[in-house]
């Protein structure tokens, strides 16, 4: 018993000593803390850390945290760290008595930011919307249906009582060929606010397919969930009740399967081994020009470049490129025959950090977690451990 206990204490103390060598604590830190409702695992490592990305280092010296993704209200959080590093007090193995029985775990993101935006969003391939079922009509010959009428779907094998998704697309995702073979491929995304129906969507499903520089590579639309409707009679076409939706349906939206969990909120936030190469800002979810703290970005890479849940970039603004009046005046003879060397390109700039909470092939979302600038259209994305 004894030997198990020195073991346990062993292993306890190096442990804190990796937490010591790879976390900084922020000055004036406590030694403990007690987890407050409206906690996230983000807004408590970035209270105390100086890279909110480690959290999972806070969880390797508090063993009494059994789980990660089940922190709640009123447990206790040990950060003490005394002149030669983490120091284990006497209760330091003893787990707390929650002081909340009732409530919810926290979580890695403040969901309820998120939920309306995580629910209605999603990525879907040229095929999967050549293939969806549309509305073709709406009872009483209707331009436009809404709750408690029915609306006629067709291409949609489904019997009586079946829930489905209203969907309605947004936009569309490709990337173009690089300008030089110094650049990368630029992922861009076309609006579809000006074009209706179905059929303008997917009939050119890239701006130009075909460039001197290469070929368009078609990303995938963006399609917005709005509402959801039940099967009342089966068939081709079938019929369906609208059952909720936050705007008018019409000829052409799309029917598919509710997603019963469209994200994965049991993630850490930690850093990427490797931050794909040009990742961008290439939408927003809900503004125009900038956002800042708690809104959502789309972004120029996915799963299949190695993007996934929970990991944490830095964003950067390119940096601009100004001309040295100094040492090559206007008008100079210098500044006539050298015009390049006249131009500076100044180095990015940070504008905050961004977490990813969904994931698609090509296309990723993430909420900008802090930011001490505006992020931009445009903006890049880098490793949260190096500068670029």
């Amino acid at each position: 018993m004894v030997r198990r206990l020195i073991a346990m204490l062993i292993g306890l103390a190096i442990t804190l000593t990796v937490f010591a060598a790879g976390v900084a604590l922020v000055d004036g830190h406590p030694d403990r803390y007690t987890v407050q409702r409206g906690d996230t695992l983000w807004s408590i490592s970035a209270k105390f850390l100086k890279k909110p990305w480690l959290w999972p280092e806070i969880w390797q010296v508090n063993p009494q945290v059994r789980n990660p993704h089940r922190i709640y209200p009123g447990d206790e959080l040990y950060l003490g760290v005394g002149s030669s590093g983490p120091y284990m007090g006497t209760d330091r193995v003893e787990p707390r008595v929650r002081g909340d029985a009732n409530a919810e775990p926290i979580t890695a993101l403040p969901l309820s930011a998120l939920k309306p935006y995580l629910k209605n969003t999603r990525i879907l391939g040229k095929d999967e919307v050549d293939r969806a079922p549309h509305v073709v009509g709406i009872e009483d010959n209707r331009l436009r249906g809404t709750p408690g009428q029915l609306i006629y779907v067709r291409g949609l094998d489904a019997q009586p009582g079946q829930r489905f998704a209203v969907l309605r697309p947004l936009g569309r995702y490709y990337d173009l060929p690089p300008r030089s073979d110094a650049d990368s491929r630029a992922v861009r995304r076309d609006e579809y606010e000006s074009r209706d129906g179905r059929s303008s969507l997917i009939w050119h499903h890239g701006p130009i397919e075909y460039t001197l520089r290469g070929n368009v590579r078609f990303l995938g639309y963006e399609l917005l969930e709005y509402g959801t409707l039940e099967v009342t009679r089966a068939g081709n076409p079938a019929s369906g009740l609208v059952t909720t939706s936050d705007f008018e349906v019409k000829a052409g939206d799309l029917v598919l399967p509710v997603e019963e969990r469209p994200y994965d909120d049991s993630y850490l936030p930690h850093a990427p081994a490797r931050a794909p190469d040009n990742m961008r800002i290439i939408a927003f979810s809900d503004a125009y020009n900038a956002v800042g703290p708690m809104q959502v970005v789309a972004l120029s890479r996915g799963a299949e470049n190695g993007v996934e849940n929970g990991q944490v970039y830095s964003v950067y603004h390119d940096g601009d490129v100004v001309r040295d009046e100094t040492d090559y005046p206007t008008g100079s003879f210098k500044s006539t025959f050298n015009p390049r060397d006249r131009n500076i390109q100044l180095p990015p700039e940070f504008a905050g950090h961004v977490m990813i909470f969904r994931t698609f092939e090509a296309v990723s979302y993430g909420l900008v977690m802090d930011a001490l600038k505006p992020v931009t259209m445009g903006d890049f994305l880098h490793n949260p451990d190096s500068t670029p």
